[in-house]
């Protein structure tokens, strides 16, 4: 946390533990949307497939929310080894307003660029 303030630093792990939360409920809320989809329902055969769609787009979004809540408890994690804000690549201080735009980010911009480039 070398670039942070400490006033910097709790505002941001503040929001961490918010986004936390709210993606919490979030997963909390959809888990019906993700179930299998009953197929023995009286329902014409473009309405199932609507329905199987529906759930395969939930999923994906559950999915993705899952991913984002692992980053979260990583920058948690980051905080209480006194690591927060430290690119995992090249280990210099990821920058006051990306951590305000991704909190849970890992990489700095140039590393984060980087990484998208290789893929």
């Amino acid at each position: 946390m070398d670039d942070l303030t400490a006033e910097q630093a709790d505002e941001l792990q503040q929001a961490l533990h918010e986004l936390r939360a709210e993606l919490l409920q979030l997963l909390d809320d959809s888990a019906d949307s993700s179930k299998a989809v009953e197929l023995d329902q009286p329902i014409g055969r473009l309405s199932r497939m609507d329905a199987l769609q529906q759930q395969a787009m939930a999923k994906a979004s559950r999915n993705g929310v899952q991913r984002r809540l692992q980053l979260i408890d990583s920058a948690l994690a980051a905080i209480k080894q006194g690591r927060y804000g430290e690119c995992r690549r090249c280990e210099e201080p990821i920058g006051y307003p990306r951590l305000q735009a991704r909190p849970e980010s890992l990489f700095c911009l140039e590393c984060q660029g980087r990484i998208e480039e290789e893929s």
